[in-house]
């Protein structure tokens, strides 16, 4: 396995990575509520719009003239070029939410070294707000006020845990409906917060359990540092350590494994 990079190492690829969250929101806040947004249908029936395309180019452009040799993977425009050092990114995650005028969306972005993420920014703008991570360098957040560094949270029982589970229909359509009402049943509040938002609410500490299917490298990349840099954890529904497996299963490290068991 290959050694993870110290933090240090980091700094560069997380001030770009940061760079590139504010040319996002220049972006996509625009656009947002926008009377003219323009919204087509993709051959998976999800949506588009002008403001994912044009944030996705605008980040890529950005990324063609500072880290030429870095490939890139992002949700409209594939993949290109080497996958050792990956830029993988979602430029409005949420875009349903974003359509409608709900808040909850926001840009990911992260720096995948050897297919792990060691680098992750999550940008929402229309609630003001940002969190960021980088392998050994804590997790942060920030709103108008100075960063601050954000923890999971220290539950240490399912009865005691409050938890997301994004999707009803995600759950059924994986085989799992069973599992997520024991779930519920064992848990002391689930909700379906969705989307990115549910796992900086878990980093932050306010939830302790974060799962769902279908999902691909770019809808996860970027929480995967936020989290595990806050003393959380993130894995495949089945426990393994990948972005790849389209689940996720969160945590806030101390319940991982007592998660899986009951989910199992």
């Amino acid at each position: 396995m290959t050694a993870s990079p110290a933090a240090a190492d980091l700094r560069d690829d997380l001030e770009l990575a940061l760079r590139l969250a504010d040319a996002a929101d220049a972006q996509s806040l625009p656009r947002f509520d926008a009377a003219d947004l323009e919204i087509s249908t993709k051959a998976d029936n999800s949506h588009v719009t002008d403001a994912d395309l044009a944030t996705e180019r605008a980040l890529r452009e950005i990324l063609a003239a500072e880290r030429p040799e870095d490939g890139i993977f992002g949700e409209e425009f594939g993949a290109q070029g080497d996958t050792h050092r990956q830029w993988i990114i979602d430029p409005i995650d949420g875009t349903a939410n974003f359509l409608r005028g709900v808040p909850l969306w926001g840009t990911m972005i992260a720096l995948a070294i050897d297919g792990v993420p060691q680098v992750g920014v999550v940008s929402m703008p229309a609630l003001g707000r940002r969190w960021w991570a980088s392998t050994g360098g804590g997790s942060w957040t920030a709103t108008d006020a100075a960063p601050r560094r954000i923890r999971a949270s220290s539950v240490s029982s399912i009865s005691d845990a409050s938890v997301s589970f994004q999707s009803i229909t995600q759950w059924a359509e994986a085989g799992q409906l069973p599992a997520l009402l024991k779930l519920a049943e064992h848990s002391w509040r689930d909700r379906a917060y969705g989307d990115v938002f549910a796992y900086m609410l878990l980093a932050e500490g306010r939830l302790e359990m974060v799962a769902e299917f279908d999902v691909k490298e770019y809808d996860i990349a970027a929480a995967v540092p936020i989290v595990r840099e806050a003393g959380g954890r993130m894995t495949s529904f089945d426990g393994v350590e990948t972005i790849s497996a389209r689940s996720t299963l969160a945590s806030n490290g101390i319940l991982h494994d007592a998660f899986l068991d009951l989910l199992h």
